[in-house]
């Protein structure tokens, strides 16, 4: 009796350890939501603080305005520096090649370069790696993304039709696509929205023969400087390694679709088209189906299909959350004239239509401004962002405010 009352308490002993174990592994599942950002134990992910130094190229009609907003958020609630446009300016320098001088606060003096070095940029810009460089900190993480030169393509027809004289001159996209060299002139640098924009973004020639030999060469170059390029086909995947990457909490990359348009100023396309798309635009799409293949490549090996399902999952699951939180309408995206708030009304372009939002009536003043932050168009927050960090310059002007 005495030896089974010994294996007895043993076994207790045992049974009670495990259940142990397994009420701090339930606690932790529940009480910390981004446990991976503590420990490895239980998510893999690799340790040290957060990321802020970042660079992120912003290419053109790629969802790429909802990336933008989330590094706004970001810099703004740890109070990170932002490379932004100098003066009245909202670019850049985009389309030229962009110049450190661009930069409001980058302040050199006759033959001594300037040193002044920022956190985050962002905003639109034609890459130009040694005048980045003489702004951004050595450490830099470098990012952009991508979207299918197809649908790149067609939204860039209707947002910049009455910009580009290549999509002014032509009465459709199929009309352009079946015959682009009637409509297109190269030496206008307007037209570079009509072709190869995402080449050119990346800072090289939109009309360079497709020599397999240069197409490989500009791709390594991409691969060399940026340690991720996302996908907009895939966004939520693409935040999922971001915020690995970057080692952020999960609300820091949780984002409302910014700058979309409703579904009847996007148009259809046949067959036939598509395909002149991508053969018009070869470029875009040798880049477009090498990063598609990384990122899902990078996907496999960090996370793996059943845990990659469940991270998106939560980023979407906080997503809803923060809809129900902050939006009106049931969180659907409305019309310019359906937002009440004229702060909250986004930039309309060409023939597009563009989204914004309704906040919740009676939020407190903290989830205000959260859920302000998270709709708040590009350009109204890039000048909030500008008013914050120069307080002593002009305000930029945002002239559709006033209509």
């Amino acid at each position: 009796w005495a030896l089974m009352g010994c294996h007895f308490h043993r076994y207790f002993r045992v049974i009670l350890l495990l259940l142990l174990a397994l009420t701090l592994l339930v606690l932790a599942r529940f009480l910390l939501t981004d446990l991976e950002l503590v420990t490895p134990l239980f998510g893999g992910q690799a340790k040290g603080p957060p990321v802020t130094n970042i660079m992120f190229l912003k290419t053109h009609k790629t969802a790429s305005s909802t990336v933008l907003n989330i590094l706004y958020r970001f810099a703004e609630t740890h109070n990170l520096s932002v490379a932004l446009p100098a003066g009245l300016h909202v670019h850049l320098g985009y389309p030229r090649l962009f110049l450190a001088r661009y930069v409001e606060g980058v302040e050199g003096v006759e033959g001594v370069e300037p040193q002044h070095h920022f956190n985050i940029m962002c905003n639109h810009l034609r890459f130009n790696l040694p005048e980045v460089q003489k702004v951004m900190p050595n450490n830099t993480f470098y990012f952009s993304i991508l979207r299918n030169p197809v649908f790149q393509l067609e939204s860039s027809f209707i947002y910049y039709k009455t910009y580009a004289p290549a999509f002014l001159r032509a009465p459709s996209l199929d009309a352009f696509l079946a015959s682009p060299r009637t409509f297109y002139n190269d030496s206008l640098l307007k037209n570079v929205y009509a072709k190869n924009n995402m080449w050119f973004d990346f800072g090289f020639d939109p009309n360079a023969p497709r020599e397999e030999g240069y197409v490989r060469a500009r791709i390594a170059e991409v691969e060399r400087r940026f340690q991720l390029v996302l996908i907009a086909e895939h966004l939520d995947e693409s935040l999922v390694l971001l915020r690995r990457r970057l080692r952020w909490a999960l609300d820091d990359v949780v984002a409302f679709r910014i700058n979309a348009r409703s579904a009847r100023s996007v148009t259809r396309l046949a067959p036939e088209t598509r395909e002149r798309a991508r053969s018009w635009c070869a470029l875009d799409w040798r880049l477009y189906e090498h990063f598609n293949r990384s990122l899902w490549g990078q996907l496999r090996a960090e996370l793996g299909p059943r845990r990659l399902r469940g991270e998106v999952e939560r980023l979407r699951a906080r997503r809803r959350e923060l809809a129900t939180l902050c939006l009106q309408d049931g969180g659907a995206p409305r019309n310019r004239t359906q937002i009440r708030d004229p702060r909250l009304r986004p930039y309309q372009s060409g023939k597009a239509d563009i989204l914004g939002y309704n906040l919740r009536p009676g939020l407190d003043n903290q989830t205000l401004r959260v859920c302000q932050r998270l709709v708040m168009p590009e350009l109204q927050y890039m000048a909030r962002l500008y008013a914050l960090q120069f307080p002593e310059k002009p305000r930029k002007n945002i002239p559709f405010l006033g209509e």
